[in-house]
Protein backbone atom coordinates (compact mmCIF):
# COMPACT_ATOMS: atom_id res chain seq x y z
CA UNK A 1 0.00 0.00 0.00
CA UNK A 2 2.78 2.32 0.90
CA UNK A 3 5.30 1.31 -1.73
CA UNK A 4 5.75 1.86 -5.43
CA UNK A 5 6.89 5.45 -5.30
CA UNK A 6 7.61 7.52 -8.38
CA UNK A 7 11.21 8.54 -8.84
CA UNK A 8 11.66 12.32 -8.80
CA UNK A 9 14.53 14.27 -10.29
CA UNK A 10 16.69 16.18 -7.88
CA UNK A 11 16.25 19.48 -9.71
CA UNK A 12 12.49 19.43 -9.11
CA UNK A 13 12.73 19.51 -5.34
CA UNK A 14 12.90 23.29 -4.99
CA UNK A 15 9.86 23.81 -7.20
CA UNK A 16 7.90 21.30 -5.15
CA UNK A 17 8.63 23.23 -1.96
CA UNK A 18 7.30 26.45 -3.49
CA UNK A 19 4.32 24.58 -4.87
CA UNK A 20 3.45 23.31 -1.40
CA UNK A 21 3.80 26.68 0.29
CA UNK A 22 1.84 28.47 -2.45
CA UNK A 23 -0.96 25.90 -2.11
CA UNK A 24 -1.05 26.54 1.63
CA UNK A 25 -1.34 30.31 1.22
CA UNK A 26 -4.11 29.95 -1.37
CA UNK A 27 -6.17 27.74 0.90
CA UNK A 28 -5.68 30.02 3.89
CA UNK A 29 -6.80 33.02 1.81
CA UNK A 30 -9.90 31.16 0.67
CA UNK A 31 -10.89 30.37 4.23
CA UNK A 32 -10.43 33.97 5.41
CA UNK A 33 -12.32 35.69 2.66
CA UNK A 34 -15.27 33.27 2.49
CA UNK A 35 -15.98 33.54 6.28
CA UNK A 36 -15.19 31.88 5.95
CA UNK A 37 -12.14 9.04 13.82
CA UNK A 38 -10.86 5.99 12.10
CA UNK A 39 -13.40 7.29 14.12
CA UNK A 40 -11.36 9.73 16.21
CA UNK A 41 -11.59 12.10 13.22
CA UNK A 42 -15.19 12.50 14.32
CA UNK A 43 -14.29 14.03 17.67
CA UNK A 44 -15.27 17.72 17.56
CA UNK A 45 -13.01 20.46 18.84
CA UNK A 46 -15.70 21.59 21.28
CA UNK A 47 -18.91 20.18 22.70
CA UNK A 48 -22.35 21.61 21.90
CA UNK A 49 -23.29 24.77 23.75
CA UNK A 50 -26.64 25.91 25.09
CA UNK A 51 -28.37 28.43 22.85
CA UNK A 52 -27.38 32.01 23.67
CA UNK A 53 -29.82 34.78 24.39
CA UNK A 54 -27.86 37.39 22.51
CA UNK A 55 -27.89 37.67 18.74
CA UNK A 56 -26.20 34.87 16.75
CA UNK A 57 -22.47 34.90 16.18
CA UNK A 58 -22.83 35.44 12.46
CA UNK A 59 -24.43 38.82 13.16
CA UNK A 60 -21.74 39.92 15.56
CA UNK A 61 -18.88 42.16 14.54
CA UNK A 62 -15.21 41.63 15.10
CA UNK A 63 -14.84 44.69 17.29
CA UNK A 64 -14.40 42.58 20.40
CA UNK A 65 -11.65 40.40 18.91
CA UNK A 66 -8.01 40.93 19.61
CA UNK A 67 -6.51 41.65 16.20
CA UNK A 68 -3.17 43.17 17.03
CA UNK A 69 -1.36 39.85 17.19
CA UNK A 70 2.00 39.05 18.80
CA UNK A 71 5.37 39.63 17.24
CA UNK A 72 6.65 37.42 14.45
CA UNK A 73 8.85 35.13 16.55
CA UNK A 74 6.30 34.55 19.31
CA UNK A 75 3.16 34.05 17.25
CA UNK A 76 1.70 30.57 17.14
CA UNK A 77 1.43 30.32 13.34
CA UNK A 78 3.51 31.72 10.49
CA UNK A 79 0.61 33.77 9.07
CA UNK A 80 -0.91 34.91 12.37
CA UNK A 81 -0.20 38.60 11.73
CA UNK A 82 -1.06 38.30 8.05
CA UNK A 83 -4.56 36.93 8.63
CA UNK A 84 -5.67 38.66 11.80
CA UNK A 85 -9.33 37.70 11.41
CA UNK A 86 -8.61 34.09 12.37
CA UNK A 87 -9.43 34.67 16.08
CA UNK A 88 -12.66 36.36 15.05
CA UNK A 89 -13.60 33.48 12.78
CA UNK A 90 -12.81 31.04 15.59
CA UNK A 91 -15.32 32.85 17.81
CA UNK A 92 -17.85 32.46 15.01
CA UNK A 93 -17.22 28.71 14.70
CA UNK A 94 -14.64 28.45 11.90
CA UNK A 95 -11.09 27.32 12.60
CA UNK A 96 -8.35 26.54 10.13
CA UNK A 97 -5.08 24.70 10.73
CA UNK A 98 -2.41 24.13 8.13
CA UNK A 99 1.13 22.82 8.20
CA UNK A 100 3.86 21.68 5.84
CA UNK A 101 6.22 18.88 6.94
CA UNK A 102 9.52 18.43 5.15
CA UNK A 103 11.97 15.56 5.51
CA UNK A 104 15.56 15.02 4.50
CA UNK A 105 16.46 11.44 5.39
CA UNK A 106 18.95 8.90 4.17
CA UNK A 107 20.26 5.39 4.65
CA UNK A 108 23.79 5.92 5.94
CA UNK A 109 24.68 2.22 5.88
CA UNK A 110 23.05 -1.09 5.04
CA UNK A 111 19.51 -1.25 3.69
CA UNK A 112 18.57 -1.75 0.03
CA UNK A 113 20.08 1.57 -1.16
CA UNK A 114 22.45 3.99 0.50
CA UNK A 115 21.28 7.48 -0.40
CA UNK A 116 19.55 10.58 1.00
CA UNK A 117 16.17 11.86 -0.25
CA UNK A 118 13.93 14.89 0.24
CA UNK A 119 10.16 14.55 0.69
CA UNK A 120 7.28 16.35 2.33
CA UNK A 121 3.61 16.57 3.12
CA UNK A 122 1.04 19.36 3.30
CA UNK A 123 -1.95 19.13 5.64
CA UNK A 124 -4.87 21.62 5.64
CA UNK A 125 -7.80 21.21 8.05
CA UNK A 126 -10.96 23.28 8.54
CA UNK A 127 -13.41 22.72 11.41
CA UNK A 128 -16.87 24.28 11.47
CA UNK A 129 -19.07 24.58 14.56
CA UNK A 130 -22.61 24.99 13.26
CA UNK A 131 -23.95 26.16 16.64
CA UNK A 132 -21.62 29.14 16.80
CA UNK A 133 -22.66 30.12 13.26
CA UNK A 134 -26.31 30.21 14.28
CA UNK A 135 -27.10 26.78 12.79
CA UNK A 136 -28.05 23.48 14.44
CA UNK A 137 -26.49 22.99 17.85
CA UNK A 138 -24.02 20.13 18.23
CA UNK A 139 -23.29 19.80 14.48
CA UNK A 140 -19.62 19.86 13.50
CA UNK A 141 -17.98 19.57 10.08
CA UNK A 142 -14.36 18.60 9.46
CA UNK A 143 -12.62 19.11 6.11
CA UNK A 144 -9.08 17.89 5.41
CA UNK A 145 -7.04 18.27 2.22
CA UNK A 146 -3.51 16.91 1.94
CA UNK A 147 -0.78 16.14 -0.53
CA UNK A 148 2.70 14.70 -0.67
CA UNK A 149 5.78 15.72 -2.66
CA UNK A 150 9.37 14.67 -3.19
CA UNK A 151 10.84 11.17 -2.98
CA UNK A 152 10.25 8.90 0.01
CA UNK A 153 13.11 7.01 1.62
CA UNK A 154 11.00 3.97 2.52
CA UNK A 155 11.96 1.64 -0.33
CA UNK A 156 15.66 2.35 0.28
CA UNK A 157 15.54 0.89 3.82
CA UNK A 158 14.37 -2.53 2.63
CA UNK A 159 11.94 -2.76 5.56
CA UNK A 160 8.28 -3.78 5.18
CA UNK A 161 7.04 -1.19 7.69
CA UNK A 162 7.61 2.37 6.36
CA UNK A 163 10.34 4.22 8.21
CA UNK A 164 8.64 7.53 7.36
CA UNK A 165 4.90 7.20 6.87
CA UNK A 166 3.86 10.78 6.10
CA UNK A 167 5.52 11.26 2.65
CA UNK A 168 3.54 8.25 1.36
CA UNK A 169 0.16 9.80 2.21
CA UNK A 170 -2.48 10.20 0.99
CA UNK A 171 -1.45 8.39 -2.23
CA UNK A 172 2.10 7.07 -2.41
CA UNK A 173 2.72 7.63 -6.12
CA UNK A 174 0.82 10.90 -6.61
CA UNK A 175 1.53 14.49 -5.56
CA UNK A 176 -1.92 16.00 -6.21
CA UNK A 177 -4.01 17.63 -3.49
CA UNK A 178 -6.73 15.21 -2.29
CA UNK A 179 -9.72 15.72 -0.03
CA UNK A 180 -9.43 12.94 2.57
CA UNK A 181 -11.97 14.19 5.13
CA UNK A 182 -15.49 15.52 4.68
CA UNK A 183 -16.88 14.42 8.01
CA UNK A 184 -20.14 15.41 9.73
CA UNK A 185 -20.54 14.83 13.47
CA UNK A 186 -23.76 15.39 15.39
CA UNK A 187 -23.42 15.48 19.18
CA UNK A 188 -26.70 14.80 20.97
CA UNK A 189 -25.17 15.36 24.40
CA UNK A 190 -21.78 15.86 26.00
CA UNK A 191 -21.26 12.09 25.95
CA UNK A 192 -22.86 10.73 22.76
CA UNK A 193 -22.67 11.55 19.06
CA UNK A 194 -22.86 10.05 15.58
CA UNK A 195 -20.70 10.76 12.52
CA UNK A 196 -20.74 10.04 8.79
CA UNK A 197 -18.84 11.05 5.68
CA UNK A 198 -15.39 10.60 4.21
CA UNK A 199 -12.74 10.08 6.88
CA UNK A 200 -9.10 9.11 7.24
CA UNK A 201 -8.11 6.48 9.77
CA UNK A 202 -4.69 7.76 10.85
CA UNK A 203 -6.18 9.41 13.94
CA UNK A 204 -7.23 6.01 15.27
CA UNK A 205 -5.22 3.92 17.74
CA UNK A 206 -4.51 7.04 19.82
CA UNK A 207 -1.50 7.14 22.14
CA UNK A 208 -0.14 10.04 24.18
CA UNK A 209 3.52 9.34 23.34
CA UNK A 210 3.44 7.38 20.07
CA UNK A 211 0.98 8.89 17.60
CA UNK A 212 1.20 12.40 16.15
CA UNK A 213 0.43 11.47 12.51
CA UNK A 214 4.17 11.21 11.83
CA UNK A 215 4.84 14.95 12.19
CA UNK A 216 5.01 15.69 15.92
CA UNK A 217 6.44 12.48 17.41
CA UNK A 218 7.87 9.37 15.71
CA UNK A 219 8.07 9.06 11.90
CA UNK A 220 8.15 5.24 11.65
CA UNK A 221 4.71 3.76 10.98
CA UNK A 222 5.34 1.22 13.76
CA UNK A 223 5.03 4.04 16.32
CA UNK A 224 2.29 6.12 14.67
CA UNK A 225 -0.37 3.39 14.69
CA UNK A 226 -0.25 -0.37 14.82
CA UNK A 227 0.65 -1.76 11.37
CA UNK A 228 -1.24 -4.95 12.21
CA UNK A 229 -4.41 -3.50 10.64
CA UNK A 230 -2.94 -2.27 7.35
CA UNK A 231 -4.65 -5.11 5.48
CA UNK A 232 -8.17 -4.48 6.77
CA UNK A 233 -8.22 -0.72 7.47
CA UNK A 234 -7.86 1.59 4.47
CA UNK A 235 -6.49 5.10 4.81
CA UNK A 236 -9.42 7.20 3.56
CA UNK A 237 -12.94 6.22 2.54
CA UNK A 238 -16.64 6.72 3.26
CA UNK A 239 -18.05 5.46 6.52
CA UNK A 240 -20.22 6.12 9.56
CA UNK A 241 -20.34 5.35 13.26
CA UNK A 242 -20.92 6.62 16.76
CA UNK A 243 -18.80 7.68 19.72
CA UNK A 244 -19.14 7.85 23.49
CA UNK A 245 -17.18 10.53 25.34
CA UNK A 246 -16.21 11.06 28.94
CA UNK A 247 -14.78 14.31 30.26
CA UNK A 248 -14.01 15.51 26.73
CA UNK A 249 -12.21 12.33 25.63
CA UNK A 250 -13.55 9.47 23.51
CA UNK A 251 -13.83 6.23 25.47
CA UNK A 252 -15.58 4.16 22.77
CA UNK A 253 -15.89 4.51 19.00
CA UNK A 254 -17.57 2.21 16.52
CA UNK A 255 -16.92 2.72 12.83
CA UNK A 256 -18.11 1.03 9.65
CA UNK A 257 -16.00 2.07 6.66
CA UNK A 258 -15.76 1.09 3.02
CA UNK A 259 -13.06 -1.59 2.47
CA UNK A 260 -11.76 0.17 -0.65
CA UNK A 261 -9.44 3.16 -0.26
CA UNK A 262 -10.92 6.18 -2.05
CA UNK A 263 -8.39 8.90 -1.23
CA UNK A 264 -8.37 9.91 -4.91
CA UNK A 265 -12.17 9.90 -5.45
CA UNK A 266 -15.40 10.81 -3.71
CA UNK A 267 -15.92 7.15 -2.88
CA UNK A 268 -19.59 6.87 -3.86
CA UNK A 269 -18.97 4.74 -6.94
CA UNK A 270 -16.92 2.25 -4.90
CA UNK A 271 -19.11 2.35 -1.78
CA UNK A 272 -19.14 -1.17 -0.29
CA UNK A 273 -18.51 -2.67 -3.72
CA UNK A 274 -15.76 -4.82 -2.21
CA UNK A 275 -17.15 -5.15 1.30
CA UNK A 276 -16.97 -3.17 4.52
CA UNK A 277 -14.65 -2.93 7.52
CA UNK A 278 -15.91 -2.77 11.10
CA UNK A 279 -13.64 -1.06 13.66
CA UNK A 280 -14.54 -0.82 17.38
CA UNK A 281 -12.14 0.87 19.82
CA UNK A 282 -12.36 1.14 23.62
CA UNK A 283 -9.98 3.64 25.26
CA UNK A 284 -10.12 3.68 29.05
CA UNK A 285 -8.43 6.32 31.20
CA UNK A 286 -6.30 5.05 34.08
CA UNK A 287 -4.71 6.62 37.15
CA UNK A 288 -1.86 4.33 38.10
CA UNK A 289 0.40 5.61 40.87
CA UNK A 290 -1.63 8.81 40.88
CA UNK A 291 -0.61 9.66 37.30
CA UNK A 292 -2.77 9.62 34.15
CA UNK A 293 -2.68 7.02 31.41
CA UNK A 294 -4.83 5.00 29.01
CA UNK A 295 -5.48 1.44 27.88
CA UNK A 296 -6.86 1.01 24.35
CA UNK A 297 -8.43 -2.16 22.97
CA UNK A 298 -9.29 -2.30 19.28
CA UNK A 299 -10.27 -4.71 16.54
CA UNK A 300 -10.95 -4.74 12.83
CA UNK A 301 -12.88 -7.10 10.60
CA UNK A 302 -13.32 -6.79 6.85
CA UNK A 303 -15.75 -8.68 4.62
CA UNK A 304 -13.56 -8.11 1.56
CA UNK A 305 -12.15 -11.00 -0.50
CA UNK A 306 -8.37 -11.19 -0.17
CA UNK A 307 -5.78 -13.08 -2.17
CA UNK A 308 -4.42 -15.81 0.08
CA UNK A 309 -0.77 -15.40 0.99
CA UNK A 310 -0.11 -18.98 -0.11
CA UNK A 311 -0.97 -18.03 -3.70
CA UNK A 312 2.09 -18.39 -5.91
CA UNK A 313 1.98 -15.48 -8.40
CA UNK A 314 4.17 -17.48 -10.78
CA UNK A 315 1.30 -19.88 -11.61
CA UNK A 316 -1.55 -17.37 -11.90
CA UNK A 317 -2.88 -18.25 -15.38
CA UNK A 318 -6.28 -17.71 -17.06
CA UNK A 319 -7.33 -21.30 -16.36
CA UNK A 320 -5.95 -21.37 -12.79
CA UNK A 321 -8.06 -19.34 -10.36
CA UNK A 322 -6.45 -17.13 -7.76
CA UNK A 323 -6.69 -18.61 -4.30
CA UNK A 324 -8.83 -16.24 -2.24
CA UNK A 325 -10.09 -15.96 1.30
CA UNK A 326 -13.23 -14.12 2.34
CA UNK A 327 -12.80 -11.67 5.23
CA UNK A 328 -9.85 -10.84 7.46
CA UNK A 329 -9.40 -9.62 11.04
CA UNK A 330 -6.99 -8.04 13.49
CA UNK A 331 -6.84 -7.39 17.25
CA UNK A 332 -4.67 -4.71 18.81
CA UNK A 333 -3.91 -3.05 22.16
CA UNK A 334 -1.91 -0.07 23.29
CA UNK A 335 -1.18 1.81 26.48
CA UNK A 336 0.36 5.07 27.61
CA UNK A 337 1.29 5.81 31.19
CA UNK A 338 2.82 8.98 32.59
CA UNK A 339 5.75 8.46 34.95
CA UNK A 340 6.33 12.16 35.55
CA UNK A 341 3.91 15.10 35.46
CA UNK A 342 5.16 18.67 35.87
CA UNK A 343 3.71 19.93 39.18
CA UNK A 344 3.50 23.43 37.67
CA UNK A 345 1.92 22.33 34.37
CA UNK A 346 -0.32 19.25 34.22
CA UNK A 347 -0.09 19.16 30.41
CA UNK A 348 3.66 18.46 30.52
CA UNK A 349 5.29 15.17 31.36
CA UNK A 350 6.80 11.95 30.04
CA UNK A 351 6.14 8.25 30.36
CA UNK A 352 5.94 4.79 28.83
CA UNK A 353 3.99 3.47 25.84
CA UNK A 354 3.47 0.11 24.18
CA UNK A 355 1.53 -1.65 21.42
CA UNK A 356 0.71 -5.27 20.61
CA UNK A 357 -1.47 -6.94 18.01
CA UNK A 358 -2.27 -10.12 16.09
CA UNK A 359 -3.90 -10.59 12.69
CA UNK A 360 -5.27 -13.25 10.38
CA UNK A 361 -2.10 -14.99 9.18
CA UNK A 362 -3.78 -16.24 5.99
CA UNK A 363 -4.27 -12.75 4.57
CA UNK A 364 -1.94 -10.44 6.54
CA UNK A 365 1.81 -10.29 5.82
CA UNK A 366 2.35 -9.25 9.46
CA UNK A 367 1.03 -11.98 11.78
CA UNK A 368 1.80 -10.30 15.11
CA UNK A 369 3.41 -7.08 16.29
CA UNK A 370 4.96 -5.62 19.44
CA UNK A 371 6.40 -2.21 20.33
CA UNK A 372 7.56 -0.45 23.48
CA UNK A 373 9.21 2.85 24.39
CA UNK A 374 9.38 6.08 26.36
CA UNK A 375 8.53 9.61 25.29
CA UNK A 376 6.95 12.96 26.11
CA UNK A 377 8.12 16.44 26.97
CA UNK A 378 11.83 17.10 27.32
CA UNK A 379 13.20 16.65 30.85
CA UNK A 380 15.59 19.56 30.19
CA UNK A 381 14.26 22.42 32.30
CA UNK A 382 15.24 25.11 29.80
CA UNK A 383 13.54 23.28 26.89
CA UNK A 384 10.00 22.83 28.21
CA UNK A 385 8.36 22.84 24.77
CA UNK A 386 10.69 20.22 23.25
CA UNK A 387 9.63 16.57 22.99
CA UNK A 388 11.52 13.29 22.67
CA UNK A 389 10.93 9.60 22.11
CA UNK A 390 12.76 6.25 22.04
CA UNK A 391 10.96 3.19 20.73
CA UNK A 392 11.59 -0.46 19.78
CA UNK A 393 9.35 -2.70 17.66
CA UNK A 394 9.21 -6.30 16.48
CA UNK A 395 7.18 -7.42 13.47
CA UNK A 396 6.54 -11.14 12.87
CA UNK A 397 6.02 -12.05 9.22
CA UNK A 398 3.35 -14.62 8.35
CA UNK A 399 4.81 -18.06 7.59
CA UNK A 400 2.15 -18.49 4.89
CA UNK A 401 3.90 -16.24 2.38
CA UNK A 402 4.30 -18.14 -0.85
CA UNK A 403 7.59 -19.93 -1.51
CA UNK A 404 7.89 -17.91 -4.73
CA UNK A 405 7.86 -14.59 -2.86
CA UNK A 406 10.36 -15.95 -0.36
CA UNK A 407 12.61 -17.00 -3.21
CA UNK A 408 12.60 -13.75 -5.19
CA UNK A 409 13.14 -11.69 -2.04
CA UNK A 410 15.97 -13.92 -0.89
CA UNK A 411 14.08 -15.20 2.14
CA UNK A 412 11.67 -13.36 4.40
CA UNK A 413 11.83 -13.50 8.20
CA UNK A 414 10.82 -11.20 11.03
CA UNK A 415 11.75 -7.52 11.19
CA UNK A 416 12.56 -5.22 14.08
CA UNK A 417 13.92 -1.76 14.69
CA UNK A 418 14.64 1.16 16.99
CA UNK A 419 13.82 4.85 16.53
CA UNK A 420 15.13 7.85 18.49
CA UNK A 421 13.98 11.44 17.96
CA UNK A 422 14.30 14.85 19.59
CA UNK A 423 11.87 17.58 18.54
CA UNK A 424 13.11 21.16 19.04
CA UNK A 425 10.69 24.10 19.21
CA UNK A 426 12.62 26.77 17.32
CA UNK A 427 9.55 29.01 17.44
CA UNK A 428 5.93 28.21 18.27
CA UNK A 429 5.27 27.78 14.54
CA UNK A 430 8.49 26.04 13.52
CA UNK A 431 9.74 22.71 14.87
CA UNK A 432 12.92 20.87 13.86
CA UNK A 433 13.37 17.17 14.67
CA UNK A 434 16.53 15.08 14.56
CA UNK A 435 15.72 11.41 13.89
CA UNK A 436 17.76 8.20 13.87
CA UNK A 437 16.59 4.64 13.20
CA UNK A 438 18.27 1.24 13.18
CA UNK A 439 16.18 -1.21 11.16
CA UNK A 440 16.62 -4.97 10.72
CA UNK A 441 14.51 -5.64 7.56
CA UNK A 442 12.38 -8.75 7.21
CA UNK A 443 14.19 -9.44 3.92
CA UNK A 444 17.07 -11.63 5.02
CA UNK A 445 19.33 -10.60 2.15
CA UNK A 446 19.18 -6.91 3.14
CA UNK A 447 21.65 -5.68 5.74
CA UNK A 448 20.62 -3.78 8.85
CA UNK A 449 19.91 -0.17 7.85
CA UNK A 450 21.04 2.94 9.70
CA UNK A 451 18.66 5.78 8.89
CA UNK A 452 19.34 9.39 9.88
CA UNK A 453 17.54 12.58 8.98
CA UNK A 454 15.78 15.82 9.81
CA UNK A 455 12.12 16.80 9.91
CA UNK A 456 10.97 20.43 9.67
CA UNK A 457 7.33 21.31 10.40
CA UNK A 458 5.95 24.80 9.72
CA UNK A 459 2.57 25.72 11.20
CA UNK A 460 1.01 28.00 8.62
Amino acid sequence: MLTGLIKKRHNLRTSLIFKSIWCSICIVSLVIYTRSTFADDAIPESLPEEPRVEKPAYEQTCSSCECSGPDFWNQTTLTENLFQRRPCLAEQGITFDADVSQFYMGVASGGAEQEFRYAGHGDYVMNIDSGKLGGPQGLFVKLRAEHRFGESINNATGAIIPANILPDLPVADRDQLYLTNVLFTQMFSESFGVFAGKMDTLDGDMNAFAHGRGKTQFTNAAFVATPIGLRTIVYSSLGAGFLIMQEGEPIFTFTVINSTDTSRTSGFDELFANGASVIPELRLPTNLFGRPGHFLFGASWSSRDYAALEQDPFIVLPDIPISRKTDSWSLYWNFDQYLFVDPCDATRGWGLFGRAGIADAETNPIEWFLSFGVGGNSPISSREADTFGVGWYYSATSDRLSPFINTILGGVGDGYGVELFYNIEVTKWFHLTADMQVLRPARQTVDTALLVGLRAVIEL
